[in-house]
C-alpha cells in the first residue's frame, strides 16, 4: 500500500531543515568546512554539496560535467551520481556554499508550497521503490537531510539537534525498513521475536516478528527473544549506516534475551544506500 504523508507537515520539516543547514553553514570558518565527517571521503563541505545536488536534481538542473574517476570511495552507481555534484562544489568557499544552498532550497520550497495534498498522494518514484507517493519521497528527503545535519554537527563536536518533530518523521520512515533489517540484514532466525525500545526526546517501541518473513506487528506472540534499548538518534544513525568515530555499534545499547542475536542486529542495521 502506498504511503500517505501529510503535505503541510512534511514541507515545514524540510523548510526548517534547509534553514538549519544554512544557518549552521553560515557559522563555520574555512577550517570547519574542510573537517572530515563519518561519511567516507566527505568533508562538511561535501555533505552540504550532496544536499544541494539532490535538490538541484529535483529542480531539473543538469548534472555538472566533472570527472570523478580519480575518486576511490564510491561503491555503487548512486554514490557515483551523488559524487558528481559534490566534486563540482569542492572549490567553493563557505559563503558560496551557503548562498547556493539557500538558492536551491528557496526554489524547491516554492515548488512544494505550490503543491496540494493530492499532489503529495500522487504516484512517484522514490529511493524506496517506484510504487510509492511523492509525499513518501519528500519524507525520505527530510530524513536524509536531517541525518546529514547531524553528520556535520558530530564531525564538528557540536551537540546533536534532537527535536521531536524531526525524530518522529525520521522514525516513521525507518519503520518501513525494519522487516528488511531484521529478516535480511541481521538474518534473525524464523520464530524470533524482537523488541526495540527507543529513549530520549522520543520514546517508541517497535515489535518485529519473524514468521517466514520479518514484519512489524502490534503484539508479539510471546516474550521477546531479542531486545535492544537505545536512544532514538543512535537508532537513526545506525539504520542510516553511520559509524561515528569513537563509538562502536554496541555502545549505548542495552541488550536483553539472546545477546548474540542482539549484537548481530546492532551491527547490521544499515538499510539506506
Amino acid at each position: 500500500m502506498a504511503t500517505i504523508v501529510d503535505k503541510i507537515t512534511t514541507v515545514e520539516l524540510l523548510r526548517n531543515e534547509f534553514r538549519q543547514l544554512a544557518d549552521l553553514g553560515a557559522s563555520l570558518d574555512s577550517d570547519q568546512w574542510d573537517t572530515p565527517t563519518c561519511l567516507p571521503g566527505w568533508t562538511v563541505r561535501d555533505v552540504v554539496s550532496h544536499v544541494i545536488g539532490a535538490e538541484a536534481m529535483l529542480l531539473g538542473e543538469p548534472a555538472p560535467d566533472v570527472d570523478v574517476s580519480h575518486l576511490t570511495h564510491m561503491h555503487n552507481p548512486v554514490a557515483e551520481a551523488n559524487e558528481i555534484w559534490v566534486e563540482a562544489n569542492r572549490s567553493r568557499t563557505g559563503a558560496e556554499m551557503v548562498a547556493r544552498l539557500e538558492d536551491v532550497a528557496d526554489r524547491r520550497l516554492a515548488v512544494l508550497d505550490a503543491m496540494d495534498q493530492a499532489d503529495f498522494d500522487a504516484p512517484s518514484w522514490t529511493p524506496a521503490g517506484k510504487d510509492e507517493t511523492y509525499g513518501r519521497f519528500m519524507r525520505i528527503r527530510h530524513f536524509d537531510c536531517y541525518l546529514h545535519e547531524q553528520d556535520i554537527r558530530l564531525a564538528l563536536g557540536l551537540p546533536a539537534r534532537e527535536t521531536v518533530e524531526d525524530l518522529n518523521s525520521s522514525l516513521d520512515e525507518v519503520a518501513t525498513g525494519l522487516g528488511y533489517i531484521i529478516g535480511r540484514k541481521a538474518g534473525l532466525a524464523d520464530g524470533s521475536r524482537v523488541r526495540i525500545d527507543l529513549t530520549g526526546p522520543v520514546r517508541r517501541t517497535f515489535l518485529v516478528q519473524v514468521d517466514g518473513r520479518a514484519a512489524v506487528v502490534d503484539a508479539l506472540d510471546g516474550e521477546p527473544t531479542v531486545g535492544i534499548e537505545l536512544s532514538a538518534l543512535r537508532f537513526l544513525r545506525l539504520t542510516g549506516g553511520r559509524h561515528d568515530a569513537g563509538v562502536e555499534p554496541e555502545e549505548e545499547i542495552r541488550f536483553s534475551g539472546d545477546r548474540e542475536a542482539g549484537s548481530r542486529l546492532a551491527a547490521n542495521m544499515a538499510f539506506t544506500i
